[in-house]
């Protein structure tokens, strides 16, 4: 931190936290539902580009969407590695609910989705 200033972190270090959190979303749903269901039996998760976010899809639904920018959204601040809630198919919730670069991100979502407030 420079000037309390925190720096944008560099794409290597955003990439490994994406791939993390995806290996997270399907660590969480074998841990739920792994007894019951084949063990080689796996999210279908993808990633669709914006300006903005992320968008982090599960086969045909929004799971929630990254920020790739530091500003705000809807009148809540945001930083690079936000993660948000999906509001519709196109737009981000207001509020992130935690961050890729968090050691205890995995406490901020489940498979289904990033957790209420």
């Amino acid at each position: 931190m420079i000037n309390g200033i925190k720096p944008n972190p560099i794409v290597e270090d955003f990439d490994s936290a994406m791939d993390n959190l995806l290996e997270k979303i399907q660590e969480n749903y074998a841990s739920r539902y792994g007894d019951n269901h084949k063990p080689s039996r796996k999210l279908d998760l993808s990633l669709k580009r914006g300006r903005k976010f992320i968008k982090v899809i599960e086969g045909s639904r929004v799971w929630g969407f990254i920020s790739l920018v530091d500003g705000e959204h809807k009148g809540a601040p945001i930083f690079v590695g936000s993660i948000m809630k999906a509001a519709s198919w196109n737009a981000a919730a207001k509020h992130s609910r935690g961050s890729i670069f968090d050691a205890e991100m995995h406490k901020s979502f489940s498979w289904t989705g990033p957790n209420y407030l």
